[in-house]
């Protein structure tokens, strides 16, 4: 019976690492959310996304979250992620793939390009699970952002209060705001 559960557990890895490629995520969260090989992912990699994955590090910096335009992409993923965790019984890397899948959907139905790499989603649960993030109630809209845990409770977002240039680079992936 070993086995069959060994065979189960490989086909949902490749399953999730199949996901996980199609939605262009690092070779290096392969490799920590499966139990498949380094050379087995670089295989599937390439049979998948038909090229070798990208190289380098992964970001590690939580700056690049708290940052405007990054922040209310993270926010809005991080909710969603934080919703479906309450309300399903998903394993940890099925929510953020759900979530992830979400994220998107809502920035194609707004024709808004989604800053949030499912690398970037995957490292901020990581960064919340491990108390660096959390999420803060914005004290003006109610709204709830990503930011640093020792945030005042007097907190406003970037949406009640944008910086002074916000919405310049809209061809950029900036922000509607009329």
């Amino acid at each position: 019976m070993a086995t069959v559960k060994s065979i189960l557990t490989e086909s949902r890895d490749i399953e999730r690492a199949v996901a996980l490629i199609q939605l262009g995520a690092r070779l290096q969260v392969l490799e920590y959310e499966t139990g498949l090989s380094y050379e087995r992912l670089l295989r599937l990699y390439k049979e998948v996304a038909g090229k070798s994955p990208s190289k380098g590090q992964l970001p590690f910096s939580t700056d690049w979250f708290l940052t405007w335009q990054p922040n209310i992409h993270a926010s809005l993923f991080l909710n969603i992620h934080e919703y479906l965790s309450k309300t399903s019984e998903l394993e940890e890397i099925d929510t953020v793939i759900k979530a992830f899948r979400l994220y998107s959907e809502q920035m194609t139905a707004s024709a808004i390009e989604p800053l949030l790499s499912i690398t970037r989603a995957w490292r901020l649960v990581k960064f919340v699970d491990n108390g660096m993030l959390t999420l803060t109630k914005c004290s003006c809209c109610g709204g709830h952002f990503v930011t640093e845990p020792y945030q005042n409770r007097h907190f406003v977002c970037g949406l009640c209060q944008p910086p002074a240039r916000a919405g310049k680079g809209s061809a950029n992936g900036g922000l509607r705001l009329h």
